[in-house]
C-alpha cells in the first residue's frame, strides 16, 4: 500500500538535526532577550536607555522619553512572548521592531554600532522566521 507524502501545511512541529538546533537557539534567544530587555526598560540597570531615544520619537509621540521607554518595554516583552508561542509570527514582530529602533539610531545620528549590531540581530530574526515549521490549528 502506497502512502503520499504529507503536504507542506502539516510539517513536522519538530525540525530535525542541526535544523532543529538553530531553531531552538534561535526561538531561545529571541524570546530570553527581548523579555529582559524589556524588563530593563522600567529598571535601567543596563543602561540609561533614554540616551538611544531620538527626539524626533517624543515629537511623533509627546510623552516623557522614560514614558517612551515603558511602552517600548512593554512591546519588547510581548514580542518576546510571541516568539515563544508562535515563532513563526513572533520572529516577523521582532525583525520588525528592530528595524525600528535601527530607523531610531540612525534619526539619532549616533550609535552606528548599535544599529548595525541590531541588523544582525534583525536578519538572525529572519532566519528564525525562515526556520519555523508551520503550525495547523
Amino acid at each position: 500500500m502506497k502512502t503520499s507524502p504529507l503536504p507542506a501545511a502539516t510539517a513536522p512541529a519538530v525540525l530535525p538535526g542541526t535544523q532543529g538546533q538553530a531553531f531552538l537557539l534561535l526561538r531561545t534567544v529571541f524570546t530570553v532577550a527581548p523579555i529582559l530587555f524589556g524588563l530593563d526598560k522600567f529598571t535601567n540597570l543596563l543602561t540609561d536607555w533614554t540616551m538611544y531615544l531620538a527626539p524626533a520619537a517624543t515629537a511623533v509621540i509627546p510623552l516623557p522619553a522614560q514614558n517612551f521607554m515603558y511602552i517600548v518595554g512593554v512591546v519588547e516583552i510581548i514580542a518576546g512572548i510571541a516568539v515563544a508561542v508562535r515563532p513563526r509570527f513572533g520572529s516577523l514582530l521582532v525583525a520588525v521592531w528592530l528595524l525600528g529602533i535601527i530607523v531610531n539610531l540612525l534619526v539619532l545620528g549616533s550609535f552606528y554600532d548599535v544599529a548595525l549590531r541590531d541588523f544582525g540581530l534583525m536578519v538572525g530574526a529572519l532566519a528564525l522566521n525562515r526556520l519555523s515549521p508551520r503550525h495547523r490549528r
